[in-house]
């Protein structure tokens, strides 16, 4: 079941191809997340310990809450992330998996978990992987470079270019069958989806 609430998300994107740099918007403004009906692509990310993870298979194994996050660094996804911790009682109790993926690196996600007290799992996605093929990455204008550089975040290159990326903050429910049921998607880092409105979406789609 799809289910659509008054909030900002973005068009399907087209014609993604295996490059990064074809996948990777300007800004946040002209990022195009992948929207409810589209499927969920296959991606094979990086766990804390290092080993492989397909999404894939996770997917199959039962309905999935996915979030893109920006770091443990930034102070809305630490909240965002924390409030989902409290939430997944009842996410768990609907049938649902949480999986939190961002460009941290594995000492990120531990420092991201650790201080949340987060019992989900979180994934790295360094080589923007996920990211460009859900078409949330954007790169960094020189103003924010300049900007995040000097609150000393630690940017990630764009892999195999220049400058740095970011995912915009998003929210995806997808199914055992692998389809996106839900999508929430916002340019603006400060706005993150409430939980109310992922306990509802999420109830919705699981019947």
């Amino acid at each position: 079941m799809k289910l659509t609430i008054p909030v900002l998300v973005a068009s399907l994107a087209l014609g993604l191809t295996a490059s990064a740099h074809a996948a990777i918007a300007a800004s946040a403004a002209e990022a195009k997340p992948l929207a409810a009906g589209a499927r969920a692509p296959a991606v094979t990310l990086r766990a804390v310990d290092g080993s492989e993870f397909a999404l894939a298979a996770a997917f199959a194994e039962k309905p999935t809450v996915l979030v893109f996050y920006r770091g443990s660094w930034c102070p809305f996804c630490n909240r965002q992330l924390a409030a989902l911790g409290e939430l997944e009682p009842k996410l768990l109790a609907l049938g649902y998996q949480i999986i939190a993926v961002s460009p941290d690196t594995a000492e990120g996600l531990r420092a991201m978990a650790g201080k949340n007290h987060l019992d989900y799992r979180l994934l790295s996605d360094r080589a923007m992987a996920a990211s460009a093929a859900y078409g949330v990455a954007f790169r960094l204008s020189p103003e924010l470079e300049k900007s995040y550089g000097g609150h000393g975040v630690p940017l990630t290159p764009v892999p195999g270019g220049e400058g740095y990326w970011l995912p915009v903050p998003t929210v995806y429910l997808v199914g055992r069958d692998g389809v996106i049921k839900f999508a929430y998607s916002n340019p603006d880092y400060k706005v993150r989806l409430s939980s109310a409105d992922l306990l509802a979406a999420a109830d919705a789609a699981a019947k």
